[in-house]
């Protein structure tokens, strides 16, 4: 299915920014200054790629079809599993760009920590989050939607990606990981 082969290869992407966000956050705990810009670039990719690009697509599109159509066990497991984890991580990086605006005015260590601690809480929830969406909740869905509504998801995730191509979504993220990941690994 043309949708989730997509949102894997995009949790693929994720797993590699988490990986920048880390050796971003070693870098200050080895002492160094947070570089506020690196840090700014990191909380629009969380913010705008894995949620409003990707988690849009989800919420949108196949997860609504899945609490529609897959009963208790598909309510249960999107709206108090999936979204509640959606929402967990848009707290993790609402505090993480709140730490990072308190680093910019005052360098100071606890603002700094609190960078550290919100962007590494974000990436270890993205860690779990994606296993559980590749391992269960995507393979639930192949399974168990009809196929016809299959393809009626994916019809309408290649509009979603259409319209974010128009909008040089996926090429400006993108190319923002490939920069960040050539400083940071």
């Amino acid at each position: 299915m043309y949708s989730i082969e997509l949102m894997v290869e995009e949790h693929d992407n994720i797993l590699k920014f988490n990986e920048v966000v880390k050796q971003a956050c070693l870098r200050g705990i080895r002492g160094e200054d947070l570089d506020v810009e690196d840090m700014t670039k990191m909380i629009a990719f969380g913010r705008n790629y894995a949620d409003k690009h990707h988690h849009g697509k989800e919420e949108q599109l196949l997860f609504n079809e899945m609490v529609a159509h897959l009963g208790r066990i598909g309510q249960n497991l999107i709206t108090h599993g999936m979204l509640v984890e959606h929402d967990l991580g848009r707290f993790h990086v609402g505090e993480w760009e709140g730490a990072l605006n308190e680093y910019k005015a005052d360098r100071n260590e606890e603002s700094k920590l609190n960078i550290i601690v919100n962007a590494m809480a974000y990436t270890q929830l993205l860690i779990r989050h994606i296993n559980k969406e590749n391992e269960v909740v995507y393979t639930y869905a192949e399974k168990h939607l009809d196929p016809n509504l299959l393809k009626e998801i994916d019809e309408k995730v290649i509009a979603f990606e259409n319209e974010a191509k128009e909008l040089k979504i996926q090429s400006y993220y993108l190319n923002m990981l490939a920069e960040l990941m050539a400083k940071y690994q």
